[in-house]
Parts: C-alpha cells; structure tokens; sequence
C-alpha cells in the first residue's frame, strides 16, 4: 500500500530528487539554491549519465517518483532522445 501523495516544500523535494539521482546511480550531481535570485524555481539540479539510455532511464523514474510523492506530474522534455532531459516541477527544475 502506498501513501497518499501530500504537498511538499521545495526543500523536501530537492531531497527527494537528490535520493532518486542517488538510487540511479547519475554522475556529477550539482545543486544550484536559486532562492532569490530568481523566480523561476528555488532549486536547480543538473546532473549526467553515462549514455543517453541511462539519462532517459534516471529520468521516468524520477517523475514517477516525484509523481507518487506528491501527486503532481511533472513536465519533461528532451527524453525521446535521451541526450539531454529537462524535468520542471515548478519549485526544482
């Protein structure tokens, strides 16, 4: 059974997305605090993976991941090819 999706703050998900990118074994994580300096979002992730099937790979999981948590989707973009992936979950992109 599992846990009804709740709202969390920005923070939680920033821990959250670093666990998953942990659990999935990406490379050369780097968090930017985005926290007044723009509005945008309050956190920035950027963070590789070995190939493009790997960085396609991180990213389905970890939208689901966000999704189980909290109920929202989130938008993605540039995962059909895999080079590159934009994940915005309006407080972290």
């Amino acid at each position: 059974m599992t846990a009804a999706p709740q709202d969390l703050s920005s923070d939680e998900i920033l821990q959250r997305i670093l666990t998953s990118l942990d659990d999935d074994k990406a490379e050369d994580v780097v968090t930017i605090d985005l926290r007044g300096r723009s509005a945008m979002a309050d956190h920035m992730v950027i963070a590789s993976g070995r190939n493009a099937r790997q960085v396609a790979t991180i990213a389905e999981k970890l939208a689901q991941r966000l999704k189980d948590a909290t109920g929202r989707t989130a938008r993605l973009e540039g995962k059909d090819t895999g080079d590159w992936v934009l994940i915005d979950t309006d407080d972290v992109v």
